[in-house]
C-alpha cells in the first residue's frame, strides 16, 4: 500500500535539491516533515494515495499529542501540500487534500518589556564622561523615547532632526516616511552629543549620520545590538535585553500612560493596527492587576480567604 512512498519522498528531496536549489537546511526540514508523515501513515495504516480528511485531523491530532508547536504542525503541513502537489503533476495521486487544511492560529507571543527599576539600571550603567559612552547613552535613550527599530535609529541623519521642536523625520519599511518625538532627557543628550561626542568620533572624517562608531564611520544595526548587550552585562540585568525589548517598552509605556492604540500604531510604524494590538494583551493585564489591588469589594474578598 506505502510500498513506493519512500521512493517518491526520495523523488522529491532531489527535485528540491536540483531543480529548486533549496538550500541544505530547508531540505533537511522536509526531510524530517515527510519522515514523520512516512511512520505515521505506516503505523495507522493509510494509504498516502488515498488519503483524506479524516486522516489528515487524524495525523495533526498525533502531531498535538507528541507536543509539537503550532509554528512546526503549520510548517508540516505546508511541506506535505509541496509534496503531494509533487505528487499530483507527477499523476501518482488525483488530489492535493492538503490544500483542503488550514494551518492552526498562530500562537500569539507577549513581547518583553522592561520594568522602570531596570531601566534606571541600564541608564545608570553608563559612562557619560567619554565619547563613546555618550554615543551608547543617547542610543539607549532615542531607543527608548521613539520606539525605533535599529535599522532606523542607525540610519538618522543630521539633516533629519529637529531639535527646537523634538523631531526626528524616519524611513521606515517600506521606504514609508514618517515622523517621531523625544523627550527631555534624549534633547539633553542628544545636544552634548553634538556638541563634542560626536566629532570625536569623526576623528576628521565627514559623515551625513548621527551615530558612528570608533572608527569614524556610521554605525551599523549590528553595532547597535553589541552596544546594547555590552550595556546589559554592565547592568547586571538577569535576562536578555535586546534593541527591540525597548522599542516594545515604548509601545506599553505610552499605552499605559493614556495613549490611544492608533497614535502608537503610527509611532512605531506599524502597517496594520493589529501588529500594534498585542500590546494591548500586556497593558488589559497590568490593569486587572490594578483592578484586584484596589478595587474595595475584591479586597474584602481577598481579605476573608486570609
Amino acid at each position: 500500500m506505502n510500498k513506493d512512498l519512500d521512493k517518491y519522498i526520495e523523488l522529491f528531496i532531489k527535485y528540491l535539491t536540483n531543480e529548486k536549489r533549496y538550500s541544505l537546511k530547508t531540505i533537511n526540514s522536509y526531510k524530517q516533515d515527510l519522515n514523520s508523515y512516512y511512520s505515521f501513515v505506516l503505523l495507522k495504516k493509510i494509504d498516502y494515495k488515498k488519503i483524506d480528511k479524516e486522516n489528515i485531523r487524524s495525523y495533526l491530532k498525533y502531531l498535538d499529542e507528541l507536543n509539537y508547536s503550532k509554528s512546526t504542525i503549520s510548517r508540516i503541513l505546508s511541506t506535505l501540500r509541496h509534496f503531494y502537489t509533487y505528487l499530483v503533476i507527477n499523476n501518482v495521486t488525483s488530489v492535493n487534500q492538503f490544500k483542503l487544511i488550514r494551518n492552526p492560529k498562530k500562537e500569539k507571543k507577549l513581547p518583553n518589556f522592561m520594568q522602570d527599576d531596570e531601566l534606571d539600571k541600564l541608564f545608570s550603567a553608563i559612562d557619560t564622561t567619554t565619547a563613546l559612552g555618550l554615543r551608547n547613552r543617547l542610543i539607549i535613550e532615542l531607543l527608548y523615547a521613539t520606539g525605533l527599530r535599529v535599522s532606523e535609529i542607525t540610519s538618522i541623519k543630521i539633516n533629519d532632526i529637529d531639535i527646537k521642536n523634538q523631531e526626528i523625520k524616519v524611513l521606515g519599511k517600506g521606504s514609508k516616511e514618517r515622523v517621531v518625538f523625544f523627550g527631555e532627557y534624549a534633547k539633553k543628550y542628544l545636544l552634548e552629543y553634538l556638541s563634542w561626542a560626536r566629532y570625536k568620533l569623526l576623528k576628521e572624517k565627514k559623515s551625513d549620520y548621527l551615530l558612528i562608531n570608533n572608527m569614524g564611520d556610521a554605525l551599523k544595526s549590528r553595532g547597535v545590538e553589541y552596544i546594547v548587550d555590552e550595556i546589559v552585562k554592565e547592568a547586571a540585568l538577569k535576562h536578555h535585553i535586546s534593541p527591540h525589548v525597548l522599542r516594545h517598552t515604548f509601545a506599553t509605556d505610552m499605552l499605559n500612560n493614556g495613549a490611544d492604540l492608533k497614535s502608537v500604531q503610527e509611532l512605531l510604524g506599524h502597517s496594520s493596527l493589529s501588529t500594534t494590538q498585542i500590546y494591548t494583551h500586556i497593558t488589559n493585564e497590568r490593569l486587572r492587576n490594578v483592578y484586584l489591588k484596589s478595587f474595595p469589594r475584591q479586597r474584602e474578598k481577598d481579605g476573608d480567604k486570609n
